[in-house]
């Protein structure tokens, strides 16, 4: 994991995700902006939380990858397409794509026995003020620092001797 995947998970548990959303919009967050794609599209889902696409693309995702097929190949019909979409499916752990047809249907193509391709990994850079965002929220996943938090078990308690 790297540190803008670890940053962006604790970002996203701190403005109310789930801790399995969390985790994997971590993830997301670091393939997303290495493919060089808007850090705009992370930020707005960010601001969305506790609901938005953190929390319902990987449901969702989830839901269509049950009901696919067990074979080589499979094609599932998802419910819409957002910017975060594609990043999400590029996560899986196999081979798989998002099409959308010309009246709007997205389907989900996903070759179960075939690895994904590993991405060399890039540089991140330029995201300068969605890092600044979720270092805020991140913040929020922080016991406060006062006698009251430490009396109830939080830090080293009330006798910090180390």
């Amino acid at each position: 994991m790297t540190e803008i995947a670890a940053l962006a998970g604790k970002a996203a548990r701190g403005a109310g995700a789930p801790p399995a959303q969390a985790a994997r919009f971590g993830n997301v967050v670091a393939a997303h902006l290495a493919n060089e794609k808007s850090a705009e599209d992370l930020m707005r889902a960010l601001n969305a939380l506790p609901s938005g696409e953190i929390v319902t693309l990987p449901l969702a995702l989830d839901a269509a990858l049950a009901s696919l097929a067990t074979g080589d190949l499979a094609v599932q019909e998802l419910v819409s397409n957002t910017p975060l979409l594609e990043s999400y499916v590029g996560q899986l752990p196999f081979a798989a794509r998002v099409t959308e047809t010309p009246d709007g249907r997205v389907w989900l193509h996903a070759d179960l026995n075939k690895p994904r391709e590993a991405a060399a990994p890039s540089r991140i850079s330029g995201c300068d003020d969605l890092v600044a965002r979720m270092e805020t929220l991140a913040e929020c996943t922080f016991v406060p620092d006062t006698e009251a938090s430490r009396a109830a078990g939080a830090g080293a308690g009330l006798s910090d001797n180390d």
